[in-house]
């Protein structure tokens, strides 16, 4: 988090040597609404009860706006018109959603050297993912019950985290979070369609794959 508000920070710096306002507003505005996500994802937070509505906004004002703004200050910055603004401005938040998604399911189902981080500490921490979301609504009484001793209690004990990936894979969350993220992904690439071929816009699309495809 404190690295995070660093390079925040000084990205503003920059921007300010550079003098461009409407970057500033840019950065400005995703900070804003970053934090507001923050909020949100802590209104919500070990609560099985929230919607994947809900959930989908936590991640649009954390994950995806800041991608998005990325991708907008390219077009600003290169003094493109605002048609191609908007266009990146898409594809930078839909692919953020995109890639966030897929960050839930590597949670329950990478393996921990690939992943480079602890597997299962989503499940750990009690945070309510997409996977979760599905699987909750899908399940029957018990198993409703379990994921509230286990992500609303806390109340968590050996084999917990295997019994969750195995009610994940019973009602097909994981997989239907992945088609979901597919979905953001090719909401992304419609948005590059204003412009031409070549090597930058292919590189934009692999970048789509790849955060897709490092599911598997």
């Amino acid at each position: 988090m404190l690295v995070g508000d660093f390079l925040f920070s000084r990205s503003f710096e920059l921007m300010v040597e550079d003098g461009s306002l409407p970057v500033l507003a840019i950065l400005s505005r995703a900070s804003s609404v970053i934090a507001e996500g923050e909020v949100l994802q802590l209104i919500t937070a070990n609560d099985t009860e929230t919607s994947e509505d809900a959930y989908l906004e936590v991640i649009r004002s954390k994950t995806a706006a800041l991608f998005a703004a990325a991708c907008r200050i390219g077009a600003v910055v290169a003094d493109r018109p605002k048609g191609e603004e908007e266009a990146l401005d898409s594809y930078g938040l839909n692919l953020g959603i995109a890639f966030q998604l897929i960050d839930d399911v590597l949670d329950y189902s990478a393996k921990q050297a690939v992943l480079g981080k602890t597997v299962g500490d989503d499940f750990r921490e009690g945070k309510i993912t997409l996977p979760i979301i599905l699987a909750f609504r899908r399940g029957d009484d018990e198993e409703r019950e379990f994921w509230r001793r286990t992500v609303e209690r806390l109340e968590q004990k050996d084999g917990d985290l295997e019994h969750a990936i195995a009610l994940m894979e019973k009602h097909g969350s994981l997989a239907d979070t992945i088609a979901r993220a597919r979905h953001y992904g090719e909401v992304a690439r419609d948005a590059l369609g204003i412009f031409p071929d070549g090597a930058l816009k292919q590189a934009m699309i692999d970048v789509i794959d790849f955060c897709i495809e490092r599911a598997y």
